[in-house]
């Protein structure tokens, strides 16, 4: 797809065609980690909860690089709308070289302070072990994760979402092979257990690195005419930061809040985590649709914030709201229909089961609270106001997760449902706001340049 046709073709077709592909490639990213909780299921219960863990932790690094990302395409995005190609390319490769150094900066801090994590967490002797021998060799490779969500950003401004779609699809095939081959050895490749799921992705992650930046250069960049295209350039990495800080630390908040859960879910043992962790991956295969919108609305929002199109900013808001509700009926049927198959399939553990599905059960609510929140999020960093981005990330994630956990689990010691419905209650409070914040916004930014 053209960067112009953004900006002329109608939006219910344009929100279709980029978040299919989206959701296509989202759909192989979770089946991924879903790959990969499965293979720890072969292994134990405490592996399963050691992938949880750390795959929250790195949630946490690796979703600072991908809030700048998505600060990327809305620069990107902007200047595509006004036509400046030139100053498009100049943000593309700043930013390629800017996110994956940042990257390896908080993969070093996460390396030093991951084992203090896991402990707050409850992970103690093997359990412990199997933690960091899975988180650590994920944080080697964090540098590809970083490069691959820049590249994404790249071409997700250019309006290009089946690319990465393809490497996902790659990926989740590759992993299926790979993951069994790293974890029993074979040939010369010797045993590695737990740590060979671990490695497996980070070796999947370097082969799409390659493929996504030779289409980078190849489609998407104009062509450099010198050095300096490459060098540090502290202007736009202030645009960077302007843009992608809020966003990263709505992103690491959500990270810090799931970990601050799981600190407060241990009371009840680590199946619950087993449980909590299962449950987690099975949800993000539901609401992937959602975040497919969304990245749609980033993009779509972004070209005609930049080309003055305002009507189209607002039209866009509404579909997408609109088009998200009828996926959280769709994905809550799904739910309340195959949740206890697909968490026993991964642990037949009765006590794990239990744990899954209570919060499945709520959870199936809280979905029409979270598109209007991803939606208005994606409005949010569009026209280019992400600042309360970080503030309702805050409020959501980490106050009421520290709210509601403490009076359930310290204080009145209830069961772990009434854990469930007290962020309900919160997530729904935020939601309420930001959509409301978010059309305050709009009205005041564009409303008068209508």
């Amino acid at each position: 797809m053209k960067s112009q046709d953004i900006t002329t073709q109608d939006i219910p077709s344009l929100l279709k065609k980029i978040s299919i592909p989206v959701v296509t490639g989202l759909f192989f990213q979770t089946m991924y980690n879903i790959v990969d909780t499965y293979f720890s299921s072969l292994l134990s219960t405490k592996a399963v909860a050691a992938v949880s863990l750390s795959f929250i932790l790195l949630s946490i690094l690796i979703g600072i690089g991908h809030g700048l990302s998505t600060a990327l395409t809305s620069l990107i995005g902007n200047s595509h709308g006004k036509e400046k190609k030139f100053l498009a390319s100049l943000y593309a490769y700043k930013g390629i070289f800017f996110i994956p150094m940042v990257g390896v900066f908080f993969s070093i801090v996460g390396y030093f302070i991951s084992p203090s994590i896991f402990r707050f967490l409850g992970a103690q002797g093997l359990y412990l072990q199997l933690c960091l021998d899975y988180m650590n060799i994920l944080l080697y490779g964090n540098i590809f994760f970083m490069i691959n969500f820049t590249c994404n950003a790249i071409l997700n401004a250019n309006g290009d979402s089946t690319s990465f779609r393809n490497c996902l699809a790659f990926g989740f095939f590759a992993n299926i092979v790979l993951n069994p081959l790293f974890m029993y050895g074979y040939s010369f490749i010797p045993a590695m257990g737990l740590e060979g799921i671990a490695f497996s992705t980070v070796f999947v992650q370097a082969i799409i690195m390659l493929y996504l930046l030779k289409v980078v250069f190849k489609s998407h960049l104009s062509k450099p005419k010198n050095i300096n295209l490459y060098l540090p350039d502290i202007r736009i990495y202030k645009e960077l930061l302007k843009q992608g800080v809020p966003a990263s630390l709505n992103i690491v908040t959500m990270g810090i809040g799931a970990l601050l859960l799981i600190h407060y879910i241990s009371d009840y043992g680590y199946k619950a985590v087993a449980g909590y962790g299962i449950a987690y991956r099975i949800e993000s295969i539901v609401i992937m649709p959602c975040l497919g919108l969304s990245t749609a609305v980033l993009i779509i929002i972004s070209n005609n914030f930049g080309a003055k199109k305002y009507k189209r900013v607002f039209e866009t808001l509404y579909t997408a709201l609109k088009y998200g509700f009828f996926l959280c009926i769709a994905g809550a049927v799904f739910l309340f229909i195959f949740a206890e198959i697909l968490i026993g399939y991964f642990d037949d553990d009765k006590v794990v089961i239990e744990f899954g599905m209570s919060y499945l059960i709520v959870q199936v609510w809280v979905f029409f609270a979270l598109i209007c929140l991803y939606v208005c999020v994606s409005t949010l960093q569009g026209i280019k106001k992400p600042k309360m981005i970080f503030y309702i990330g805050l409020y959501r994630q980490i106050f009421a997760h520290i709210l509601v956990a403490t009076l359930v689990v310290k204080y009145l010691e209830l069961d772990i449902m009434y854990l469930w419905f007290g962020i309900l209650i919160m997530i729904y409070s935020a939601a309420i706001f930001l959509y409301f914040y978010t059309k305050k916004i709009l009205s005041i930014s564009l409303g008068k340049k209508i």
